[in-house]
């Protein structure tokens, strides 16, 4: 994707929600729920604005918890922690200022974000800096974005050459922390929230009563799929708000909700497909679009990795809750 390709109005519908947004609860608050909420809502109106906003709010819930620079609702944040070789490199000069040289993919907002938190080998460590993107040493890489799906997302790949960069927390912090593992749930929140918008035309056309015996048997299905959505959101946001630094129990709840919602969201796309057939597909472009939007941002999960993770956990554990 290239500047002109770019549709500069997802980037002003951000910053524009940014601004009226303010200040949104941080995970473990106390108002854990709200904030998933928000998300939701968001990725609901529309997948690729929704998703950017993650983006910067997560930002913002990080350099909060690890002590980063302030930020401000002027600005517009990206999270660029994809780790895919070669890495990028992080070097400190006599003075203990960071620079940043490498190539970095999947990175969302590339060419409308005005700062990053992004993720480079310090040594042998892994450790977070902030960017701002404005130095002249940031260039976001023409066409390495191809997606149909989140498209807009501008997801493309970055090459930093000797960009200024502030450390966040201490090498491995980023990682080590239950916030890691509350943000990966706001994640599952934007998936919902794009869920609830694919279904949408169903629940419309079962409301006009214009539903077949088939078609209402995939709204209870999807109905019940969603709802089980609601209640897990419900009881991970009230263990978040209980124990926010628990970070064992923070793992393994994000790999739970994480599971359930991908696992409700592929049902929502499957049977919504086949419930009201290729029509909407093919004549109506908000619900063709989002149908892409969420396949792709469900690949955002790591699959049968995740399942793998989360067995291992629960063996190891020993027990079902």
């Amino acid at each position: 994707m290239s500047t002109d390709d770019l549709d500069l109005g997802v980037a002003a519908a951000v910053r524009s929600r940014i601004a009226s947004a303010g200040e949104i609860p941080l995970p473990g608050s106390g108002a854990t729920r709200r904030r998933w909420d928000l998300l939701a809502a968001w990725c609901r109106d529309d997948a690729v604005v929704g998703r950017l906003l993650e983006a910067h709010f997560d930002a913002v819930a990080i350099c909060a918890e690890l002590g980063g620079p302030a930020t401000s609702s002027e600005q517009m944040w990206g999270v660029w922690a994809a780790e895919t070789p070669p890495p990028v490199n992080a070097v400190s000069d006599e003075h203990g200022s960071w620079s940043l040289t490498g190539r970095k993919m999947w990175c969302s907002g590339a060419h409308s974000c005005s700062h990053a938190l992004v993720t480079a080998r310090a040594g042998e460590d892994s450790a977070l800096f902030a960017v701002a993107l404005d130095s002249g040493t940031v260039t976001p890489e023409p066409n390495t974005w191809h997606a149909t799906g989140m498209r807009e997302s501008d997801s493309g790949a970055v090459s930093l050459a000797g960009t200024p960069a502030v450390a966040v927390g201490q090498p491995g912090d980023y990682t080590a922390r239950a916030g890691f593992w509350h943000g990966a749930i706001g994640v599952a929140a934007c998936w919902f929230g794009v869920a609830l918008a694919v279904a949408d035309p169903l629940y419309r056309r079962a409301a006009a009563d214009r539903a077949g015996p088939h078609a209402l048997a995939h709204l209870g299905a999807v109905d019940a799929a969603l709802t089980a959505c609601v209640n897990t959101f419900d009881v991970a946001a009230d263990e978040v708000d209980r124990d926010p630094l628990a970070l064992d129990e923070a793992r393994v709840r994000a790999m739970r909700v994480r599971a359930i919602v991908e696992r409700a969201c592929t049902e929502v796309l499957d049977r919504v497909g086949r419930a009201l057939g290729a029509a909407p597909l093919g004549l109506d472009a908000e619900h063709s679009r989002r149908v892409a939007d969420l396949t792709t941002y469900l690949r955002q999960s790591h699959a049968e990795v995740d399942l793998e993770n989360l067995g291992r956990a629960v063996a190891a554990s020993g027990s079902a809750s």
